[in-house]
């Protein structure tokens, strides 16, 4: 005859104290167990806030750059997770791709330094990067600058980190990812700037600000 399966059942504990083993000898006490070592905290960077990354190709546009994550109205900087950043040249004209970030002018910065963490996180090379900016300098270049210009630009000729500086400074030389922040300058000035920072662009080129106005002076650079 067929068997029939059992439910398995739980036996609960008879409360009450517990009797000792028949060897007579105590149940020894459990020896606690011993925490992991937690992992050493990793060494503070400059600071650093999130971005959205949007793409487009073309190296002089004549028409908007378009984005993929615009930001969020209601936050000072773009909102979205950072997409994935292309560094692939365009194909049709063998120019720097143009990649802009949505940012106001005061969380351009910003925008910049995540858009390099996230430049860094898949695999480029530090030394491969140039940031610009068009208002006021970034913090570390002004923190290095307080050294005077030999050992800042003794850095730059070594091509071994990230390196910030003006988008004036004609003596900034092109990398493969140029990164501009957008967070001031004057639009009469601009457009001819831009157009350089693009010819120092290898690869890529990532401009981080307000979209119309970035739009405006691509196209007034084209």
């Amino acid at each position: 005859m067929p068997l029939t399966p059992e439910e398995p059942q739980i036996h609960e504990s008879v409360p009450g104290p517990r009797t000792a083993p028949t060897s007579g000898r105590s149940a020894s006490t459990p020896r606690p167990v011993p925490h992991p070592p937690r992992p050493a905290a990793p060494r503070p960077g400059p600071p650093r806030a999130v971005a959205a990354v949007g793409a487009a190709s073309g190296a002089a546009p004549r028409g908007p750059v378009g984005t993929t994550a615009p930001a969020a109205a209601n936050q000072p900087a773009a909102a979205a997770a950072p997409a994935a950043v292309s560094d692939q040249r365009d194909s049709a004209s063998g120019a720097a791709q143009i990649q802009l970030i949505p940012a106001p002018a005061q969380g351009a910065l910003d925008a910049a330094d995540e858009t390099v963490d996230l430049l860094l996180d898949t695999g480029r090379a530090p030394g491969e990067i140039l940031v610009l900016t068009t208002g006021e300098q970034h913090p570390w270049a002004s923190h290095e600058l307080s050294f005077g210009e030999a050992s800042y630009w003794a850095q730059h000729d070594a091509a071994d980190d990230v390196f910030y500086a003006d988008i004036s400074a004609s003596r900034a030389a092109g990398r493969p990812v140029v990164i501009v922040a957008l967070n001031g300058g004057s639009d009469e000035t601009l457009p001819k700037a831009l157009a350089g920072a693009l010819s120092r662009a290898g690869v890529l080129l990532i401009v981080c600000g307000d979209p119309t106005r970035i739009n405006s002076l691509l196209g007034a650079s084209a």
